[in-house]
């Protein structure tokens, strides 16, 4: 294996660190990209709760904001609801903007490492191909243990290149699938909770304001004295 790094040349070390680099970010992404660690079930149900029932726990809110990134999120929109709708609405995409961010972290430099690879690997392929052609301008086509080592060069680099590529690639367009399906349902859930929100304050003031009322009657009903 060592023999197969030399033989690929000086370009073999940018890629092999490039490859370690990127097996970092994908087994980084696994293990934070995880629906457990994004849009857990039983965050959303509690935040849910909270918003149906009226009464903002700080506690829980505070909770359900640790726990996970759509908690995040959605303790924003529960720690709004007593502000207009659309001041809530602005708070909720602002959290969710910090979401996305956090969840695409380390994305750009996987799909850099995809991109560069194969170039790197090209670049091998043109510097072998250079001291090939060198070798031919010195001693002619007559020694193949001469050329071998200008091919050998070119196919290595070119080789590896593309396969660090290709998996970076896999990863990198899997990874954001699936952070476009988690932003797909943090936004259906942020629209949710909003809904919520606003009608258990629309029921909150229709009850205040049939108490008002009939306590208004009420009063009326009261003879003078």
């Amino acid at each position: 294996m060592i023999e197969f790094f030399q033989a690929g040349g000086w370009l073999m070390f940018p890629i092999i660190i490039s490859s370690i680099l990127a097996m970092a970010i994908i087994m980084e992404r696994s293990l934070s990209l995880r629906t457990g660690q994004i849009v857990p079930e039983s965050d959303i149900d509690r935040a849910r709760k909270l918003a149906k029932t009226g009464v903002l726990n700080a506690g829980v809110i505070a909770d359900i904001r640790e726990s996970s990134l759509v908690g995040r999120v959605l303790a924003t929109g529960l720690e709004s609801s007593g502000l207009p709708r659309h001041i809530m609405k602005e708070n909720i995409e602002e959290a969710g903007r910090h979401a996305v961010h956090e969840m695409e972290r380390y994305m750009t430099a996987l799909g850099t490492i995809s991109a560069i690879t194969p170039l790197m690997g090209l670049l091998g392929t043109v510097l072998g191909m250079i001291q090939v052609f060198s070798v031919i301008t010195e001693v002619g086509v007559g020694s193949p243990t001469d050329l071998a080592g200008g091919i050998s060069q070119a196919l290595i680099t070119t080789a590896a290149g593309i396969t660090v590529a290709i998996i970076s690639m896999i990863f990198h367009r899997y990874f954001k699938a699936k952070i476009d399906d988690y932003i797909v349902t943090m936004e259906k859930e942020a629209v949710t909770l909003i809904e919520i929100v606003n009608n258990t304050n629309n029921n909150r003031m229709k009850s205040s304001a049939a108490k008002q009322a009939r306590a208004k009657a009420a009063q009326q009903r009261i003879p003078q004295a």
